[in-house]
């Protein structure tokens, strides 16, 4: 098949030419996630519902969003993205125009169930397709396209706010639910598979980072003992994370600095908002930064890096972040030592299991953040019941720290021993050993 040729058989603008296609889908995606919280003031205005009914319809929406991937994954790998991402595109229209005609609860839950299935499913085949059309530049890859989510809401919150005060949040999440969904879906239309050879071209081109020659099933992988390190450290570091900055606001207010205001460019923002607003675009440009950096210099490296710049930022905030200035500067380190895990994860997921399934076991390891969430909660209890924020500031320090020491310790020799036994084995596979034979790895597969 045309669309299954080698990497040098298309041009070499094609690749990139899906890769903006990906990075686009995941921008329309966006405002789904980070665009939600227009909606709920008018939403409850308009029916009376109270504020926690209607933030239920959103953890429905997380929950189906990042739990079902690995099932988008595993279709992106056996049909691949034209038809997920057209089903993904379709839900997510579907999901708005409910929303805009939902007169019960019922209704809105219903609509965040369907907009999270599609969005897992746009969100986990431009990922994974970007690891397999850049297996050179897996890192690079995968930043890029997880900043079209992560940031990609900054285009049209403006216009959807304007709107939302001018035509009401009914036409808004109808107009912008219908084109949205029609770009992503015109964009699967032009989206190809995949090269199946891509391991072989990676291994020339990208001599920094060790990747096998092997491919493994999602079922397959999650019998090995390196992804259940991986998956650890996934859960230590975005919970890790999550338990500092999900709660910057309460934590603003009691530093004492949620009434101080900042003069920006003519404008008067207060500090909490003037370092969202920052953070959002560090969390963004994060993610292809330290993906390319780890494209240069390996996966481990980097990660030990930024987990270990995250542990100091964490650790900073919680003794300076009283200061307003430094409250916003070091808020912008912690979101930018920790939104990487959204291009490093998935690359090195791909680098060690094989570019075949790589949707799949990168959809797998993505139910991390997930697993993670659960945390976010539990730092509200913990501070409760200690009256302080310094327990949850040193658990997410000592979390982050952990696994850096893990990245460098423990992951990079556990992933050399396993890629180099995979390589080898299939390498004497190839001069003629029984496919299946002792010595052949479990699942590994020849790529063709």
């Amino acid at each position: 098949m045309k669309t299954e040729a080698s990497i040098s058989d298309r041009p070499a603008s094609f690749r990139w030419l899906q890769l903006v296609m990906g990075i686009i889908c995941m921008a329309m995606i966006a405002n789904l996630q980070y665009g939600w919280t227009l909606f709920v003031n008018p939403l409850s205005e308009a029916h009376g519902w109270s504020k926690a009914a209607i933030q239920v319809a959103f953890t429905i929406f997380i929950l189906t969003e990042t739990w079902l991937v690995p099932i988008e994954g595993w279709a992106v790998d056996k049909w691949g993205p034209r038809p997920v991402v057209l089903f993904g595109g379709l839900l997510c229209a579907i999901g708005w125009v409910m929303n805009s005609f939902a007169s019960t609860l019922f209704v809105l839950y219903v609509a965040a169930a369907i907009s999270g299935i599609g969005a897992g499913a746009v969100y986990g085949t431009c990922v994974g397709s970007a690891l397999k059309w850049f297996p050179d530049r897996r890192g690079l890859a995968a930043g890029l396209t997880a900043a079209g989510f992560g940031a990609g809401s900054a285009a049209t919150i403006i216009p959807i706010s304007a709107m939302i005060e001018s035509r009401g949040y009914q036409d808004t999440f109808l107009y912008f639910g219908i084109g949205q969904g029609l770009v992503v879906i015109l964009l699967a239309l032009m989206m190809a598979r995949p090269p199946h050879n891509a391991a072989r071209v990676a291994k020339k081109k990208n001599p920094n980072v060790l990747q096998t020659t092997a491919d493994y099933t999602p079922s397959q992988m999650v019998k090995k003992p390196v992804f259940w390190v991986m998956y650890t450290m996934f859960v230590l570091v975005a919970a890790g994370g999550l338990m500092a900055t999900a709660q910057m606001g309460p934590i603003a207010k009691d530093f004492a600095i949620d009434g101080v205001k900042f003069n920006v460019m003519g404008m008067v923002l207060p500090a909490l908002t003037f370092a969202l607003a920052i953070d959002r675009v560090l969390n963004g440009l994060t993610r292809p930064f330290f993906g390319w950096v780890s494209d240069q210099i390996g996966r481990e490296k980097t990660m030990f890096i930024a987990f270990a710049l995250e542990s100091v930022g964490i650790l900073l905030l919680y003794y300076f972040g009283r200061d307003p200035i430094m409250f916003v500067i070091l808020t912008g380190l912690v979101f930018f030592a920790w939104g990487e895990i959204y291009s490093l994860f998935p690359a090195t997921t791909a680098d060690t299991f094989g570019t075949r399934n790589a949707a799949g076991n990168a959809g797998l390891m993505y139910t991390a953040k997930g697993t993670a969430s659960i945390f976010v909660p539990i730092s509200s209890v913990i501070m409760a019941a200690t009256g302080s924020w310094e327990a949850v500031f040193f658990i997410g320090c000592g979390m982050n720290a952990v696994a850096a020491v893990m990245a460098w310790w423990v992951l990079k020799p556990m992933r050399k021993r396993f890629i180099e036994q995979a390589n080898g084995q299939v390498s004497v596979e190839v001069e003629g050993t029984v496919p299946g034979a002792a010595g052949t790895p479990a699942g590994a597969r020849l790529v063709n």
